[in-house]
């Protein structure tokens, strides 16, 4: 498994670096069999420090999980905590997942565009209709089931995700609503 540790304006020492690698090692090796890559990133927020953490499976699916605390490692615990919770609630789910795919998950791309926030009041006329384009990034679509897009966006803890379905094709987005529950926009099944 790869792994990448860094800071954001804060010196990651190799005592850290290699507690980080030992736990997350034993993390993973309990719940999933074959990680790809782990990214671990610290930073300060005020007086605490904030670890955030991604990894990828080789499944396809990611999880994240963000810890704050007012020492860095304690920051790394608590994320580390999130991240057993999660791997130990899906983990019969992400073995599943595994075994039924044949084949690695296939990700499409896309294109992710970030617009300008309108700054004109409300009773003035904008000049046009066009949104500012202020950045553009590449996207990775995953070809997946409405049920692994489900598992992906709990994992994940977004709150919505865009997926390919593999069942006919078509680009499918589940997403969670206000009520707690997962919505699931299928365009082909509207008539």
């Amino acid at each position: 498994m790869r792994y990448q540790i860094s800071g954001k304006q804060i010196d990651v020492g190799e005592a850290l670096q290699t507690h980080v690698k030992s736990e997350m090692g034993e993390l993973v090796e309990k719940y999933a069999q074959r990680p790809t890559e782990c990214i671990v990133v610290f930073s300060r927020s005020a007086h605490e420090y904030v670890c955030e953490t991604v990894i990828h499976l080789s499944t396809g699916l990611n999880a994240q999980a963000k810890g704050h605390a007012v020492e860095i490692y304690a920051a790394f615990e608590s994320c580390r905590e999130k991240l057993d919770k999660q791997l130990r609630r899906y983990k019969r789910r992400i073995r599943n997942h595994h075994n039924h795919r044949t084949a690695p998950v296939e990700f499409a791309g896309g294109s992710s565009y970030i617009l300008a926030a309108s700054d004109e009041t409300e009773d003035a006329e904008p000049d046009t209709l066009q949104p500012v384009v202020i950045a553009e990034m590449e996207a990775k679509i995953p070809s997946i089931t409405v049920g692994e897009a489900v598992m992906q966006l709990e994992l994940a803890g977004h709150r919505m995700l865009v997926f390919r379905n593999e069942g006919h094709g078509g680009v499918n987005v589940v997403y969670r609503r206000d009520d707690g529950n997962i919505g699931w926009i299928d365009p082909r099944n509207s008539r």
